[in-house]
């Protein structure tokens, strides 16, 4: 177990009936991984996070790829991995390299001269732009189900720029930025603004990407300043706003991702696991993503010290490019053949381990509270999370298996993943709270893609919890025995009864 653990009551064990035998998972064998845990230690965790702070400090205050301190950081896993015996890969590629030079601005020029916040889109284009807003078919108040306002998607109103300069106002939801951004440059915009949709956790400015480059400036703004300014408009004003936004864009950017086998285990079953070792340009990116890269490089090290024997193969990939759009895990899976694909028997993917006001979210691979579910399997490795925290009587919750991180190449492919994180900018529920403690109303990590993401902006207590997890699952998948068919892929789990699964988990799961 990781140092600075507090003792643990078993409650949820506590409660049951007298003689009551709970079912675990027979899907994967139940594995003994208390020493790697206990080698796996907080402590050794922040020695490999404040290199990566020492080294951001010395490279722009980033680790981003394509740039120094990313090559640095690299470097410094490639070695350690090395020294550990580990057999080590460099896999090299080349992406589409985007920054933000200089802070976007965003300010009403009439009627009443107003500063607002905001945030430079990824892959947004250089410009300074003062013109005419134009809303675009906005929904206010929000619809009541997040992700589905139709604001600038194809297929409705999207009324072409009028003649003087013209800035489009756009609502978060349905379809993706760059789609909404493309409408706006093809109708005739000089500029364009996209405001969070509304709901509860979607209110403040947000800064999402395009996914490839634009020629004009596209820059965030938050619900209730959008909703004022729509007001405005509404009520006949003409509301001129100054948008300004300054970027750099590298059509061909070197980055890597770098690759650590373990020796041993079957080579016909291959389990990778996976963090990615990039920051946003903004900042050192400490949380996001340097505790999972820190964790993951950790738990490698210990099994290589501690001579853990593995059934299957262990391969700890750290990502690179993953905060352009996942493009080094996309690459890495990409690059497989089909034999090699077909040796992948899973993917455990750590992404932001020590959030600030953190949660416990573990993926949720079988669909049973958010949609959609992943592939055949993930069902049975979200379950080796949340028997493990049932069993250290620490509350967990499911998050959506969106793809939002680096397994969604893996499971668009079909490979079984699973994993955990922290939470990143969403707001933390009174439920929540509850569960997991930290401060209702306020986001996960304040800091997210900001430069104060830094080595004070992680909690112990996450990193902690969620780095044991971590190396339970890695142990676990690694080991077992049962858990896999003959042709590499992992046994769909055996669902417990709904009394079983109520009584032996803390909160329901549904």
């Amino acid at each position: 177990m990781l140092k600075l653990r507090r003792p643990l009551v078993a409650a949820t064990l506590a409660a049951l009936p007298l003689g009551f035998v709970v079912p675990y998972a027979d899907a994967v064998d139940e594995v003994d991984t208390a020493r790697l845990r206990e080698h796996v230690t907080v402590g050794d965790v922040f020695d490999h996070l404040r290199v990566f702070q020492r080294i951001a400090n010395q490279n722009d205050g980033m680790r981003a790829s394509g740039t120094r301190g990313f090559n640095r950081s690299a470097r410094y896993i490639a070695r350690r991995l090395e020294e550990a015996g580990l057999r080590v890969t460099t896999q090299e590629f080349t992406f589409p390299f985007y920054r933000e030079l200089s802070p976007a601005v965003l300010q009403q020029v009439s009627p009443g001269p107003t500063d607002y916040q905001t945030l430079t889109y990824q892959f947004s284009g250089t410009g300074d732009v003062t013109g005419q807003v134009v809303p675009i078919n906005p929904t206010i108040p929000p619809p009541a189900e997040p992700g589905t306002a139709l604001s600038g998607c194809n297929g409705t109103p999207f009324p072409a720029a009028p003649a003087a300069t013209a800035v489009a106002l756009i609502q978060r939801g349905t379809c993706t930025f760059e789609e909404k951004a493309a409408n706006a440059e093809a109708r005739g915009y000089e500029a364009a603004i996209i405001y969070n949709e509304g709901q509860e956790g979607r209110t403040e400015p947000f800064q999402g990407t395009l996914n490839r480059p634009f020629d004009i400036p596209v820059v965030g703004m938050s619900f209730a300043d959008a909703a004022a300014v729509v007001d405005q408009v509404e009520s006949g004003e003409d509301v001129v706003v100054h948008v300004a936004a300054t970027t750099e864009f590298k059509p061909s950017a070197r980055t890597s991702n770098v690759i650590g086998t373990l020796p041993g285990g079957d080579r016909e079953h291959t389990i990778v696991v996976g963090a990615h070792l990039d920051s946003v340009p903004a900042g050192p990116g400490i949380n996001d993503n340097g505790t999972g890269s820190a964790v993951i490089l950790e738990i490698a090290e210990q099994m290589a010290e501690l001579g853990v024997t593995t059934r299957q193969r262990v391969r700890f990939a750290f990502w690179g490019a993953e905060e352009p759009g996942l493009l080094g895990s996309q690459h890495y899976v990409d690059t497989l053949t089909d034999r090699q694909l077909g040796r992948i028997s899973a993917n455990l993917n750590f992404d932001m381990l020590g959030s600030p006001n953190y949660a416990r979210f573990v993926y949720d691979g079988d669909g049973s509270a958010t949609e959609p579910a992943g592939p055949t399997g993930s069902g049975a490795i979200e379950d080796v999370f949340t028997d493990y925290f049932d069993r250290q009587g620490l509350r967990s919750a499911p998050t959506q298996f969106s793809g939002r991180s680096d397994y969604g190449p893996f499971i668009a492919v079909g490979i079984p993943a699973g994993g955990l994180f922290s939470g990143a900018e969403g707001v933390k529920t009174e439920e929540q709270a509850d569960l997991f403690g930290g401060t209702a109303g306020v986001a996960y990590d304040e800091c997210y893609h900001q430069a104060c993401d830094d080595i004070d902006n992680v909690n112990t207590d996450a990193v902690n919890e969620l780095g044991d997890a971590a190396a339970h699952a890695v142990a676990t998948l690694a080991k077992t025995r049962s858990g896999w068919f003959p042709d590499g892929s992992l046994r769909v789990h055996h669902r417990a009864t709904a009394e079983v699964r109520q009584a032996r988990s803390i909160h329901p799961r549904r």
